[in-house]
């Protein structure tokens, strides 16, 4: 029997699927040999060659002896990315004085399927490394940006979220209650700003800001992260929130004027 036109396009799913894995793996495994990427993605050496040679032409991989990377064609894709969010070089600009001021790390997220994403980050001369970078991933729920966010999707919308996505625990003090999240989340719509203390990460405190577009509607969260034993006490409820949510006023201001 002659395949269909369905056979057909399972079998480019499955296709882009695979190599979408592979890159997947690449990354994971910081480079790898073929022989590497076989065993961890579960199919031949002769299929992983074929995929990645496919990749590499294309300059999403490259080869370096026996060992495959990821390509800076991936670099060009993430910059035209966030170039598409709106007030890109406003949001950055933020984000830097915001690093400056605090001596912090600094960051924009917004949510992508129900996760944070950092669209943008940059650290302060006492910035300590806490893994957060361009493009990384995680539980929305669990930090001061995410949950600013939160607050400030519509409801039903929220609640979806939480019910695809689960509350798992990320750090000592993460919510995985969702009537916690939902108290929360309308205290945090009221006073204007969310914080973090050691719910995504051990040793570690943030706040965070939803920042609205022209339309009232949730652009994303600029937010300053740092070590518990600095933001603490005023700083972290007081000094912090007020200097994070003047500058979204700047950059709600800027959203609006550069629309009308």
């Amino acid at each position: 029997m002659a395949p269909t036109m369905n056979d057909e396009i399972k079998t480019h799913a499955k296709t882009t699927q695979t190599s979408l894995e592979l890159v997947e793996a690449v990354r994971e495994l910081n480079g790898a040999t073929l022989e590497e990427l076989s065993e961890h993605v579960g199919i031949s050496t002769s299929t992983v060659h074929r995929h990645l040679a496919t990749l590499r032409d294309h300059g999403y991989v490259i080869q370096e002896g026996d060992v495959y990377r990821i390509g800076l064609k991936f670099l060009s894709m993430g910059g035209y990315a966030q170039r598409q969010v709106d007030a890109y070089p406003m949001i950055k600009e933020k984000v830097d004085q915001l690093a400056d001021e605090t001596g912090e790390r600094a960051q924009f997220i917004v949510e992508e399927r129900g996760q944070r994403v950092y669209l943008y980050t940059e650290v302060g001369e006492s910035a300590v490394q806490t893994g957060a970078r361009v493009g990384k991933r995680g539980e929305i729920h669990s930090s001061a940006a995410g949950k600013a966010i939160l607050a400030n999707l519509p409801r039903d919308r929220a609640r979806k979220i939480v019910k695809e996505r689960g509350l798992s625990k990320t750090g000592r003090n993460t919510i995985t209650s969702k009537e916690t999240l939902f108290d929360a989340l309308d205290e945090i719509r009221n006073r204007g700003y969310a914080v973090n203390k050691q719910e995504t990460t051990e040793g570690v405190h943030a706040v965070g800001v939803a920042v609205m577009d022209s339309e009232d509607e949730v652009l994303g969260a600029l937010s300053v992260s740092g070590p518990a034993n600095r933001l603490k006490a005023d700083i972290l409820t007081e000094e912090l929130p007020e200097l994070i949510l003047g500058a979204v006023n700047e950059l709600e201001l800027h959203i609006e004027h550069s629309v009308n």
